[in-house]
């Protein structure tokens, strides 16, 4: 993210944290309703309409869409295969069945995955860390112990992102970086494994003689407050999740999960 993009102030950033968490539950939970193509495609659509009310471009979305994208077909393999046979049979071995109707909903599945990731994206694609703690802290009133050991945390994955970075460029340096992809995948893992928890450790220790576990209840330099925005913002998730479960029902797709 270059100084611009960070420096430019968008309608997002005035939302409150914890009520962009209760606007992902909006926009996942009812997507459970139905098992549908229209439902999820209206739903993807019309949250990257709302692109513009983030400080995230399309091509970061797509990016970070991308693990999800590249996994997403794997929860329809189940329901391509055991899905109960409906509609015209492609192919029949044993219990596996691929028919006409088996297709679509694993197409339904498929896309249900990326419109239950894609606010997610960008919901929080841009939110600092530390504003959040202070909103689970002031506004959730969660244990101060617990939302500062979730920043602690949340601080140190940029540690580990650089760790990595820099095991790579050692190993290649030395000349053992470029075979044996899984092997190597693995060895690092366990040294990043090994980094982590003596980090962790010497982070819990450093945080308990600052006095972050004393129990005593704990000021904050920042106020977190709710404001009408947040109210507009939950409007707007319902009105997405409305708009797409209503576009399934008006085409004839909607077809309730337990169906």
């Amino acid at each position: 993210m270059t100084a611009v993009e960070t420096a430019r102030t968008v309608w997002l950033d005035g939302v409150n944290p914890v009520t962009k968490l209760v606007l992902a539950v909006l926009l996942s939970v009812p997507l459970f309703a139905s098992i549908d193509v229209t439902s999820a495609l209206a739903a993807i659509v019309l949250q990257l309409l709302c692109l513009p009310l983030t400080r995230l471009r399309l091509s970061t979305v797509l990016k970070r869409l991308l693990p999800i994208a590249i996994f997403a077909p794997i929860a329809g393999v189940s329901m391509l295969l055991y899905a109960e046979p409906a509609g015209r049979i492609y192919w029949t071995f044993g219990f596996a069945t691929i028919s006409e109707d088996s297709i679509t909903l694993a197409i339904a599945v498929s896309l249900r995955v990326i419109a239950l990731g894609l606010p997610t994206i960008l919901l929080f694609g841009g939110t600092d860390p530390t504003e959040l703690a202070d909103a689970l802290a002031q506004v959730a009133k969660l244990p101060s112990r617990f939302v500062l050991g979730i920043l602690a945390g949340t601080r140190m994955l940029g540690l580990f992102l650089d760790d990595w970075r820099t095991m790579s460029l050692a190993r290649r340096a030395r000349g053992v970086g470029d075979r044996g992809v899984l092997r190597r995948f693995f060895s690092m893992a366990f040294v990043l494994l090994v980094f982590a928890v003596r980090r962790g450790s010497t982070l819990a220790l450093a945080m308990e003689a600052r006095g972050f576990g004393s129990g005593i209840p704990r000021t904050w330099s920042r106020p977190s407050r709710l404001h009408p925005r947040d109210a507009v913002a939950l409007i707007g998730g319902i009105a997405i999740m409305a708009l797409a479960l209503a576009a399934a029902v008006l085409v004839g797709t909607f077809r309730f999960v337990w169906s």
